[in-house]
């Protein structure tokens, strides 16, 4: 396994997926994406460590202790992507290279989620692709990462 390490941080109410709205966030569960990107992990031969809550601090701490420990940072911050100035400023104040993924395009659902709190403090954001998006997060987070070595 290579030294490139993942934090995958997954926000409130994704612990849900498979029973919560399938007609926008599909029927994949939560363990299955984890399980998936442990898989394209190794493929890539980095390795993830996937964390969910549903509490904003807990995200906070997982970002901060990421320093020293992992290269990179991928978030689906969920609701608070759209609330959450405290991630923001934690994932400015580690300066660890950050993809934002989204199961759904937030661009065309309510209004109140077009804006993104995490977005202009990413590398990059990839949305609505549902489970796809965390795997193309991964990939290019993991390209990003190994050009810049």
């Amino acid at each position: 396994m290579s030294e490139i390490g993942i934090l995958v941080l997954h926000g409130p109410n994704l612990n849900l997926l498979g029973m919560r709205e399938p007609g926008i966030y599909g029927s994949t569960t939560l363990a299955k994406i984890n399980d998936s990107l442990k898989l394209n992990a190794e493929k890539l031969q980095v390795s993830v460590d996937c964390r969910q809550s549903n509490h904003e601090g807990v995200l906070v701490d997982a970002i901060h202790s990421a320093r020293g420990l992992h290269s990179g940072i991928l978030i689906n911050a969920g609701a608070y992507t759209h609330t959450s100035l405290a991630i923001r400023d934690a994932l400015t104040g580690v300066r660890i290279p950050t993809v934002e993924v989204h199961l759904s395009n937030i661009y065309t659902r309510e209004e109140f989620r077009h804006h993104s709190y995490i977005a202009p403090v990413a590398i990059g954001q990839i949305s609505g692709f549902g489970a796809d998006s965390y795997y193309l997060g991964l990939q290019a987070l993991v390209n990003y990462l190994k050009a810049k070595n």
